[in-house]
């Protein structure tokens, strides 16, 4: 295989179908998606694969935002030479343009995706120690005022996870369809160029 995409895990069953659909001969190397809560790992951890599959493949791809990491992922991948897809973190990735009005409109949001309506007990509860102290919800969520899921897929059961999830932190949910929007999009285009 020429080709290998180094991709966030909270981003994974998304750029499986993505590939599927597009038919490209690709391999897929997730970084596990729980570097989100330590974004300070990202970058040592994508460029820890890089450097174990530099060999293996002709070209080598970072699925994957910056996610918090202030600019380390970009510093990494433009000191080794490997192209990332564009986009801060996959909220935006899937949301565009939308994503800054839902801000605007709300600056206290709470954003889920597919990957989060479905790993919301380990990646959140048991990360943030709230199966231990359930105490601290209020702490944590005290300034938010709405959770927006933006969903990839309208699946009734990540739409009854979602509105479980809405239910346990006592916000309103709101539900927009989004698809896989600018990751499909910027996955293409970076698929595209040789």
């Amino acid at each position: 295989m020429a080709t290998g995409l180094i991709i966030c895990g909270a981003l994974g069953r998304e750029v499986v179908e993505i590939v599927k659909k597009h038919g490209w001969d690709v391999e897929i190397i997730g970084i596990p998606a729980i570097d989100h809560v330590f974004p300070e790992r990202i970058a040592p951890h994508v460029e820890e694969r890089i450097l174990e599959l530099r060999e293996r493949y002709e070209r080598l791809v970072v699925v994957f935002g910056d996610c918090g990491s202030r600019g380390a992922l970009d510093q990494t991948l433009e000191r080794i030479g490997i192209e990332r897809i564009a986009g801060p973190h996959c909220y935006e990735m899937y949301a565009g343009s939308q994503l800054q009005a839902l801000m605007d409109e709300e600056p206290g949001t709470f954003f889920l995706t597919d990957f989060m309506v479905r790993t919301f007990n380990g990646l959140i509860l048991k990360s943030m120690g709230l199966d231990r102290y359930p105490q601290l919800r209020e702490d944590y969520f005290r300034n938010y005022k709405r959770i927006v899921y933006l969903a990839q897929n309208e699946l009734p059961e990540y739409r009854r996870n979602a509105e479980s999830i809405a239910e346990y932190l006592n916000l309103p949910l709101e539900i927009r369809i989004t698809g896989y929007g600018m990751l499909e999009q910027r996955l293409v285009e970076i698929m595209e160029r040789k």
